[in-house]
């Protein structure tokens, strides 16, 4: 039977529709979900043992819930998701401004429609999508925003006393009634505003202006806010966070694969560069570690956090940097090399909040230096570890994997690697260092001609970032060179990323 078609309340009852309040409604259908063994929150990566057991807990127990944690940790997602643990329609007195329940109305205008007209009380049906409501905090918030104010136009046109219910215009909150509404960035919501929200989470009313109501609205909330140490802007009052009964602390991805997962679902990547651009594990990877670089760095606040939009920005930056240059050099079809990971910086000076040392440093060489340390993490991913070879006896040093490649550029030789050079020419340019494709094919015997180019080229990247050969980034183009040359050459122009602050001992080069 299509429900829907029932339009009085006389067929509601004779169809033997149950009415359940928001809360039971949501917790008999996540209860059908765990039977079915069906994901009650898809797309949600990462959170599987941790924030959606404790979620589904609080909505099992018909809590209100409050999503703790930094930026970019999908609160809001997990919130607009409970959407879909509501039922389809349900039905409301057709007119309400509150979706008044046919069985229990409990505005004055449904009230008194269905006291006159009894089973011919007209119904609509108020589909699920319709039923969620939601509310960034922000300072210029009023209790009447988001409870109600008594209408002054309303009464003169009713002709009513201001004593009357009906000349109230209801707000957000209570137009929400039957539903889910979210308050994004609690903390940010005055003290005195906030207080107001204490008797609709405890006993269920509202007040307004000295209005006696009660009027026990029918809801499910949900807050999101930062850590309160987070920021000055406010923070969560006590008896407020006291009425909210369950807290759910959310989180970063944990892993790389997490945060790649995350990545590839959420980037906007253009169907036109799907097929023209070729991004490696490897290149997602590096994207990846610089999100968690940042979040370790000494240069970032940790307590702002990282956001997943840094990443996913990055790996759209990265792609267009391709895409770019294939572009430019007329290529149907090009890999994202090393070199256009510099493209990703303005995706990460925008998207980490600096400590005091940071602003010192400035947010691009900040942004660099966070590029360089993750060459170094993701190197020993793929290659013997620099650092251990450097630590061996002299006498067992002659089986280090790099040296020919660091004698090359020792005998006064550099690399040039112009940002918009075509993928033949920069192929070319890689196969000019000797011992460079000789040490990849040592540990990946079986990658073609393209794959093999961009290993090397991040070899390159990589000795830079463990010091043993000098890299700098100078007017479109990066510069390889031996480190003692360049370090003769200091006064040099050019902007040098990662590796000037490292230790360097004189056994390293021989």
């Amino acid at each position: 039977m299509d429900i829907t078609k029932i339009t009085t309340l006389g067929q509601l009852k004779k169809a033997g529709y149950k009415n359940r309040s928001v809360k039971e409604e949501i917790r008999e259908n996540l209860i059908r979900k765990l039977k079915n063994k069906e994901n009650t929150f898809p797309g949600i990566v990462g959170y599987e043992d941790s924030v959606i057991p404790d979620t589904e807990r609080a909505l099992l127990s018909r809590h209100n819930i409050l999503f703790l944690g930094l930026r970019g940790q999908a609160k809001t997602r997990m919130a607009r998701q409970m959407v879909d643990l509501l039922d389809e329609y349900v039905p409301f007195v057709t007119g309400s401004e509150i979706n008044d329940d046919p069985f229990r109305p409990i505005s004055k205008f449904a009230r008194n429609l269905v006291a006159t007209k009894g089973d011919d009380t007209p119904i609509s049906w108020l589909p699920r999508g319709d039923r969620y409501g939601e509310k960034l905090a922000t300072p210029d918030v009023s209790v009447a925003d988001l409870i109600g104010d008594i209408d002054p136009i309303k009464a003169a046109n009713l002709r009513l006393n201001f004593a009357d219910e009906e000349v109230i215009h209801f707000g957000i909150i209570p137009k929400s009634n039957r539903g889910i509404f979210v308050i994004n960035e609690i903390p940010d919501l005055q003290a005195r505003i906030q207080v107001s929200l204490f008797n609709i989470l405890e006993e269920g009313d509202i007040q307004i202006r000295g209005f006696k109501l009660r009027m026990p609205l029918d809801m499910l909330f949900v807050f999101t806010a930062n850590p309160e140490d987070y920021t000055n802007r406010g923070s969560i009052v006590t008896p407020l966070k006291d009425r909210i009964e369950s807290q759910i602390l959310t989180h970063y991805p944990r892993t790389i694969e997490m945060a790649l997962a995350i990545t590839e679902q959420e980037a906007d990547i253009h169907e036109e560069q799907k097929g023209r651009v070729i991004i490696s594990d490897l290149v997602k990877r590096l994207i990846e570690q610089v999100s968690f670089e940042a979040r370790t760095s000494e240069y970032v606040d940790k307590k702002s956090g990282v956001s997943a939009r840094l990443t996913i920005a990055a790996f759209e930056n990265a792609v267009s940097a391709a895409e770019r240059r294939a572009i430019l050099n007329n290529e149907k079809e090009t890999p994202v090399w090393m070199s256009d990971l510099v493209g990703i910086i303005p995706s990460i000076t925008g998207k980490i909040e600096l400590v005091y040392e940071g602003e010192q440093e400035g947010p691009y060489q900040v942004a660099f230096n966070l590029l360089e340390k993750a060459f170094r993490s993701q190197f020993i991913n793929y290659f013997p570890n620099p650092d251990t070879l450097k630590k061996r006896k002299a006498d067992a040093r002659d089986d280090n994997p790099f040296r020919p490649v660091t004698h090359w550029f020792d005998k006064g030789n550099h690399l040039n690697l112009f940002f918009n050079t075509p993928d033949a020419e920069k192929i070319q340019q890689l196969y000019k260092v000797e011992g460079l494709h000789a040490l990849v094919k040592k540990y990946f015997k079986h990658v073609n001609e393209r794959e093999a180019a961009l290993l090397m080229e991040f070899v390159l990247h990589g000795l830079a970032a463990y010091s043993l050969i000098s890299k700098k980034v100078v007017e479109g183009k990066i510069e390889f060179k031996d480190l003692i040359g360049s370090m003769v050459n200091l006064g040099s122009s050019g902007s040098g990323f990662g590796n000037e602050d490292e230790d360097i001992e004189s056994d390293d080069f021989n």
